[in-house]
């Protein structure tokens, strides 16, 4: 039986596979596809349903990203989200413009059409996410306005006899409150898809996928520990077995005692079926960092540093033919994916050399949010505290300190955050809150301590909540939790005068600090 489709048109946002998660959290199986694809590629693809993305372009401009006219004629359910919602009005003979007034985060929207099956279960005011310079000033024939806000007089549109719906919000964020319900509503109630597509399938399809792949050949497989290595790691090993080999890169910069947590779980004495090496190169990529003070750089060199160590290894071993990650898609959007915005390469996606000693990189993963890759870990029955361990970069806390990384800056943050993590745990939030660490800042500030000055680094906490990890809220900590966190690192930690909390969202910042 060929599964139901969904495809997601790709003009350039940030949020473009946030909305394939979005669909595939109502069951239903959704692929990305580029903003230029043919639309013969399109409909050989029998998709049930075509959503266009946002992008930051505008519709009017000269070398403004459009599409295929006929892509609107298809009789295919359309579902046009902010820069897909504008170049709809525009194809179909609308008007867009810049805005009198932009609109950029929290908006109350008035559902004018509650007749809509859009917006079937919405309530007439509802809290949506809005990120736009430009709107459209008027609907094409044959729509009719269906939403509006005090200065976006087409908040949402349609045209139901030709299939055709836009909305100028952000239905796919967690800040628009009922936007899962109207992306429910368009995949399952105007589309017509049945909801049968479920984390299991695509688990077996990985596994089959990777054995056809790799059939007899070597794999090397990046294992940092975290979740998504974990899940990349143990699917190859359902996958190919003893073909693969385990590389764990202690470089000096992971949390405190996780080097030997990794390889008591994946080594020797583990329970897994595969082959594991531990490399101990903690001061090659020091000496590489030093004097280094640029975020961007200093992730550079953790990459690249890291392939070289996997080539070094793999030639230990013989003749490799793959090299597996655990990247995930978040990772991919954030390094910048053809027209999106680069915010912050990943070791394993924009930072990798141009030279790697490998056949192919295979990253099973990379399609998926870090709430997708927990489910696929449960499915592979992958233990619960594994699957659930705390988030942790690949360039480890060398984007946790601020500047220049050195080995007594690793120190600090390394005990800081084992202090943070371990009062969370005692005071029950370790499971309520989705990432919380400690970084270490660049600021050296006076403080006082036994009637004497001091003059040493601040200590910044960090705590958020998320679904996805591409939008995320400060996570409310009781006072006394962050209270005696403080007292703690005061105390114990040499080199440490001041701690803050971080109570900045995503957007505007990110998680992580660099």
């Amino acid at each position: 039986m060929e599964k139901e489709m969904v495809i997601v048109l790709d003009y350039g946002g940030q949020y473009n596979q946030l909305i394939a998660r979005r669909v595939r959290e109502c069951n239903v199986y959704c692929e990305v596809k580029p903003y230029n694809s043919p639309i013969e590629e399109i409909k050989k693809l029998s998709p049930k349903g075509i959503i266009i993305t946002g992008g930051p372009n505008s519709v009017y401009a000269e070398d403004a990203l459009l599409c295929d006219k006929e892509l609107f004629t298809m009789g295919v359910p359309i579902l046009g989200i902010c820069y897909g919602s504008q170049l709809m009005a525009h194809m179909c003979g609308g008007k867009v413009a810049t805005a009198p007034v932009s609109e950029y985060g929290h908006t109350e929207v008035t559902i004018d059409a509650t007749d809509s099956e859009l917006f079937a279960e919405v309530p007439a005011s509802t809290s949506c996410w809005m990120s736009h310079t430009d709107y459209i000033a008027e609907a094409p024939a044959g729509f009719r306005v269906t939403a509006h806000t005090p200065v976006c007089p087409v908040a949402a549109m349609e045209d139901q006899s030709r299939k055709l719906y836009a909305t100028q919000f952000h239905p796919e964020v967690v800040h628009t409150k009922d936007g899962q319900k109207m992306l429910f509503n368009f995949v399952r109630k105007i589309c017509g898809c049945k909801g049968d597509w479920r984390m299991d399938s695509f688990v077996e399809t990985s596994i089959q996928q990777l054995r056809e792949k790799i059939g007899n050949g070597k794999v090397l497989c990046a294992l940092s520990g975290g979740v998504d290595s974990s899940v990349a790691a143990v699917l190859l090993s359902k996958a190919v077995g003893k073909q693969l080999t385990c590389v764990f890169v202690d470089h000096g910069l992971l949390r405190k005692n996780e080097g030997d947590e990794v390889e008591a779980v994946f080594g020797p004495n583990g329970s897994y079926d595969l082959n594991f090496i531990r490399v101990n190169v903690q001061q090659r990529f020091y000496d590489k960092l030093a004097g280094v003070t640029d975020p961007e750089r200093k992730r550079k060199i953790i990459g690249e540093e890291f392939i070289r160590v996997f080539e070094e290894e793999a030639k230990k071993i013989g003749a490799v033919d793959y090299l597996v990650q655990g990247t995930i898609y978040p990772d991919v959007v954030e390094s910048g994916l053809d027209k999106s915005a680069t915010i912050k390469s990943h070791h394993n996606v924009g930072g990798l050399p141009d030279c790697v000693d490998f056949k192919e990189i295979v990253e099973p993963l990379r399609m998926l949010f870090k709430d997708e890759v927990r489910r696929a870990g449960l499915e592979l029955g992958i233990p619960d505290y594994l699957v659930f361990r705390q988030p942790f970069p690949g360039p480890g806390l060398g984007v946790r300190i601020v500047g220049e990384v050195t080995e007594e800056k690793v120190r600090i943050v390394q005990d800081a955050d084992a202090i943070y993590r371990e009062e969370i745990a005692k005071a029950g939030l370790d499971q309520d809150i989705n990432q919380y660490f400690a970084a270490l800042t660049n600021m050296r500030s006076v403080g006082v301590m036994g009637d004497e000055r001091t003059y040493d680094y601040a200590v910044a906490l960090r705590a958020v909540k998320t679904i996805d990890f591409m939008t995320a809220e400060a996570a409310e900590i009781p006072y006394e939790v962050l209270n005696k966190t403080m007292n703690r690192i005061i105390n114990e930690v040499r080199g440490v005068n001041r701690v803050m909390y971080d109570i900045t969202s995503k957007p505007p910042g990110t998680i992580e600090f660099e």
